[in-house]
C-alpha cells in the first residue's frame, strides 16, 4: 500500500483526534487558570472561522505595539500563553497581545492549516481571519502600523511564515519556532515530505514563493528563526530552508555575517547596509520539538514547562520580544530599589535616627503549576542507545499527522 493511501486511510480514523492525549494539551488550562486573554467576536467576516483572544495591559508603551502569537497543534491560546509567558511579557513591557485560536471543527488537532491553499492565500481563509483580527486591534487600541509583529510554534510557526509572506506590509518582524518555510506544501503528501525529508530548494525559488504571494515589493519584515537540533517532528533542516527563503527576499548572502553563543547556544546574524540586524537564527542544541524556555537577561522567568514547552536555559519569548524592539523601554530592574534605599538612608540621617536593617525573608516557593497541569518535559543530552529499535511505520505516520494536524 502506498504512503499516500496509508495517509488517506489514517486521516479517516476517528481515534486520531485524541491519540496519546496530545490533542487535549492546554484544554484543561481554561478550567484551572484565570487567563488574562479576553475573547472578541464579530471582528470581521472571519472566513477561516478562528477565535480571537487578546490582552491589552494598562501601561501600553508609546508608540503602541502588537505581537500576534500563534499556538501549536493541540494547544489553546490560553495554554500556549501560559507556557510561553507572552502575557507576562506584555504586562511588563507594555505591548498588546493577539492570540488567534484554531477550532476543532477546522482541524481535528486544532492546528492552523498552514498547508491548505485556501487558508494560506492573501484575502482567504485563516490568513485573512488573522489579518482581520489585527485590523480590529489596530482600530480599537490605536496600535502603531509600524509596530506589528508575529510569532508561532510548529504549525503556528508555519502559519507565521504564511502571514509574513501573504501580508508582508503589515509586519515589522516575525519569529518562527520549529516551523516550515512558506509555500513548500499544498497538500498532505507535500506537508509530510517537508516535515520529514525537507528537500533542499534553490534560494531563488524559495524567495519567489514569498514575492509571488502579494504585490508587495519591500521593505520586508525582519525575521528570527528558532529550531531544536533534536527535533523529530519537524526536521531541523527546515530552519535552513526558512533562512534561505528570507535571505533571498532581503538580498542578503547565505553565509552568516556574525556568529556567537547566546546562553550557550549558537546564534547567527545578518544585517543590512545600515548595520541593523535583519535576520537571526538560533539553534538549540539537543532540544526536541517545542518552544525553548529559560531565565531571561533580566533574571526573570517567562512561561512554564509543559508539552512542547521545554526548559533549555534560554527564554525564546524574551529574546524574540527583544528582537522586536519591545524590551528596551523599561528601566533597569535594580534602579528603583536602589533609589528607595538611598532615600531611606537620607531620611534616617536627617532625623538622626538609627536605621535598623532587617533582612527580607523570601516566601516559601509555591508549587509549580506546570507540574500539575502537564507532564514534565526533559532534555536528553546523552548519547542514543546503540541498540537499533524496529520502526513502526504506521506509528510514525500517525504521529506525524497528529503533530501537524494534516486534516481539514
Amino acid at each position: 500500500m502506498s504512503l499516500a493511501k496509508n495517509v488517506e486511510f489514517l486521516r479517516h480514523l476517528p481515534k486520531l483526534n485524541g491519540i496519546n492525549g496530545f490533542s487535549d494539551f492546554g484544554k484543561g488550562l481554561n478550567a484551572g487558570l484565570r487567563s488574562p486573554l479576553v475573547e472578541t467576536t464579530g471582528f470581521g467576516s472571519n472566513p477561516g472561522d478562528l477565535r480571537m483572544f487578546s490582552f491589552v495591559p494598562a501601561n501600553l508603551q508609546e508608540p503602541s505595539a502588537l505581537v500576534v502569537v500563534l499556538h501549536g497543534c493541540g494547544q489553546t491560546a490560553a495554554g500556549y500563553d501560559f507556557g510561553a509567558g507572552w502575557s507576562t511579557l506584555a504586562k511588563r513591557y507594555g505591548f498588546a497581545l493577539l492570540m488567534p485560536e484554531q477550532q476543532a471543527v477546522n482541524n481535528g488537532q486544532t492546528c492552523f492549516n498552514w498547508f491548505n491553499p485556501e487558508d494560506t492565500a492573501r484575502g482567504s481563509g485563516e490568513a485573512c481571519s488573522i489579518r482581520q483580527m489585527i485590523a480590529q486591534m489596530v482600530g480599537e487600541h490605536k496600535i502603531s502600523a509600524q509596530r506589528i509583529f508575529v510569532t508561532g510554534l510548529s504549525a503556528g510557526g508555519a502559519m507565521t511564515s504564511v502571514m509574513l509572506a501573504t501580508y508582508p506590509e503589515v509586519f515589522a518582524a516575525g519569529a518562527v519556532i520549529a516551523g516550515l518555510p512558506f509555500g513548500v506544501a499544498t497538500n498532505v503528501r507535500e506537508a509530510l515530505n517537508g516535515m520529514f525529508q525537507t528537500p533542499a530548494n534553490p534560494a531563488s525559488e524559495l524567495g519567489d514563493l514569498v514575492r509571488n504571494a502579494s504585490t508587495h515589493r519591500g521593505p520586508w519584515p525582519k525575521l528570527s528563526v528558532w529550531h531544536g537540533s533534536a527535533d523529530r517532528t519537524v526536521n531541523p533542516a527546515n530552519a535552513n530552508e526558512i533562512l534561505k527563503q528570507w535571505l533571498d527576499v532581503h538580498q542578503l548572502p547565505q553565509a552568516p555575517m556574525s556568529e556567537a553563543n547566546v546562553d550557550g547556544y549558537p546564534r547567527q546574524v545578518w544585517w543590512n547596509a545600515d548595520g541593523e540586524t535583519i535576520v537571526e537564527s538560533y539553534t538549540i542544541t539537543d532540544m526536541a520539538h517545542g518552544t525553548p524556555l529559560g531565565i531571561a537577561d533580566n533574571d526573570e522567568r517567562y512561561g512554564a514547562q509543559g508539552a512542547h514547552l521545554i526548559e533549555a536555559g534560554i527564554s525564546s519569548s524574551y529574546h524574540i520580544a527583544s528582537f522586536f524592539g519591545l524590551t528596551g523601554w523599561i528601566p533597569k530592574p535594580n534602579a528603583a530599589p536602589k533609589e528607595k534605599a538611598a532615600s531611606k538612608e537620607a531620611a534616617a540621617k536627617n532625623s538622626k535616627q538609627a536605621v535598623k536593617i532587617v533582612p527580607v525573608v523570601a516566601p516559601a516557593p509555591t508549587p509549580d503549576l506546570a507540574d500539575v497541569l502537564w507532564p514534565r518535559t526533559t532534555l536528553n543530552r546523552g548519547p542514543e542507545p546503540s541498540r537499533r529499535r524496529a520502526i513502526d511505520v504506521g506509528s510514525v505516520i500517525t504521529r506525524a499527522l497528529t503533530a501537524a494536524g494534516l486534516m481539514k
